[in-house]
């Protein structure tokens, strides 16, 4: 699926909400292989609320509908939608919390859990911490107690 296909698809499933799209931006990471689509709607507030559940949802869909139509397709990007730069500020604070027990483990040379969160902010965390030679990332626990775990392994030659 192309990004103008996907794009229609968005503001497809936005609209048959009854909420106005007014404009989507696509954009990159530099970083990461996540296409962005930064979407701006009539009512921000209703994707927004109770912690962004409702965009949540949305991306679920959305990432629903491309494995559906492009199965065998693992390596391409990730897509997500944004709205109100909600997204982009929860990512930039997963990886906040990242650095910080990241440090935290080099600092105590030992195995430092984080607090319990969803699979996509897990995922954020292991790309995040993927280039440290010195850290190894793991995920344990089952459910909603599924956490991170940032070991340090010692600097590898």
């Amino acid at each position: 699926m192309d990004t103008v296909e996907l794009q229609n698809l968005i503001k497809e499933l936005i609209q048959k909400m009854d909420i106005s799209v007014k404009n989507i931006q696509i954009s990159q990471d530099d970083g990461s292989k996540t296409l962005w689509y930064s979407v701006e709607v009539s009512e921000p507030h209703l994707f927004l609320g109770r912690e962004g559940d409702a965009l949540a949802a949305l991306n679920h869909l959305v990432r629903r509908i491309l494995e559906k139509k492009e199965p065998l397709k693992e390596e391409g990007p990730s897509v997500l939608v944004d709205i109100g730069g909600f997204q982009k500020k929860k990512v930039e604070n997963v990886k906040a919390i990242a650095y910080m027990m990241a440090e935290r483990a080099r600092y105590f040379k030992s195995s430092i859990e984080v607090d319990p969160m969803s699979a996509f902010d897990r995922r954020i965390i292991h790309e995040f911490l993927s280039a440290a030679t010195d850290l190894k990332t793991e995920s344990t626990g089952f459910g909603p107690t599924r956490r991170v775990v940032i070991k340090y392994v010692g600097e590898l030659s």
